[in-house]
């Protein structure tokens, strides 16, 4: 039995169901990411476990017991908003300890455990700050300290990191993910941003249209995906049309060697970096021309005609010069290729 059960869940706001039959279970101390574009239902999947919607079918249990018969406030979660949330009027440390205070907690206890939980968050030196002082970055690590003060059995995360710049948003991963690890406590995050999901999940939930698309680690998400929608859903994907026979496939740009080719095949996908421009002699079963070049320092992306409706898109790093009309030989990693 999973520590977190979601059986059938469902959500209907009249004939439209946001989320429709999710059914997942969580580990204990499992990091999950609920991964899908706008209107998905992964937030509303959040809302459902927080208690702040309530399902118009299915289940929820925690450790075995029904979530659903417990008030919201009651359910022991920390959570993280988008927006942080926090009172402009509180300094940091009366931010972070107000859910203990809400809870009854003892001043003495209160301050110690507010104390311990900033320098968890790299915030001990700004306990009597006020948030208007702080940086994004700085407000985040408030929000998610006064989400893990109180001690929650899970924590969740709705786009916490959506409001930070790339650059500092990179770098709050990688915090999150070790101050999770640290602590230990089981989290779901809900996020739209695939490369977030793969940095931080143990594992990833697609969802489209209110349903579980695959559910798997993200090397499995990336390198099996399980329906066009998540294989395009998730990072880029190149594809080529043409047929199979006697283990080797055949497009308009040429012939592929593939021993573990399937019977039949219209169509076969890719991930660019299975694909790559051969050096001058290298055997090859592609051929190409070069529709245009851009040298941007450390690699050239080609557009490259192979004679589909798109041309590919290949960043290559080899020394040499490329000019529109170049004929280019092209090589694909056959371990690489799907058939969905």
């Amino acid at each position: 039995m999973a520590f977190l059960e979601l059986e059938k869940l469902t959500k209907s706001f009249g004939a439209h169901n946001a989320v429709d039959g999710l059914t997942l279970g969580v580990e204990k101390g499992e990091f999950v990411a609920l991964l899908g574009p706008s209107g998905c239902g992964k937030t509303t999947t959040l809302q459902m476990i927080a208690g702040f919607v309530e399902p118009t079918s299915g289940a929820i249990r925690l450790g075995g017991k029904d979530l659903l018969a417990i008030r919201p406030a009651k359910r022991g979660l920390g959570i993280v908003f988008q927006s942080y949330a926090l009172f402009p009027h509180m300094t940091v440390a009366e931010n972070v300890g107000f859910g203990l205070e809400m809870q009854g907690v003892g001043a003495a206890e209160r301050r110690t455990r507010v104390g311990e939980t900033l320098e968890l968050v790299g915030l001990g030196a700004f306990a009597s700050r006020f948030p208007r002082q702080m940086s994004g970055g700085q407000q985040q690590r408030v929000a998610l300290a006064r989400a893990l003060v109180i001690r929650p059995q899970i924590l969740l995360l709705d786009e916490p990191l959506s409001n930070l710049d790339a650059k500092l948003r990179e770098g709050m991963q990688i915090e999150l993910r070790q101050i999770q690890r640290t602590v230990g406590t089981t989290t779901i995050l809900v996020t739209h941003d695939q490369a977030e999901a793969m940095a931080l999940g143990d594992r990833i939930v697609v969802m489209e249209h209110g349903r579980v698309a695959q559910i798997g680690k993200p090397r499995d998400i990336y390198q099996r995906p399980a329906t066009r929608f998540v294989a395009e859903f998730i990072g880029t994907m190149k594809r080529l049309t043409g047929s199979v026979s006697n283990g080797t496939f055949t497009c308009k740009a040429g012939d592929i060697a593939w021993a573990q080719a399937p019977a039949t095949a219209t169509e076969i996908l890719f991930r660019p970096e299975d694909i790559r421009v051969v050096e001058s002699g290298e055997a090859t079963g592609l051929k190409g021309t070069v529709a245009a070049a851009f040298f941007l320092g450390d690699r050239t992306r080609l557009f490259v005609d192979v004679g589909e409706a798109q041309p590919l898109v290949i960043e290559s790093t080899a020394r040499r010069d490329f000019s529109h009309g170049d004929p280019v030989g092209l090589a694909i990693d056959p371990r690489g290729l799907l058939v969905l």
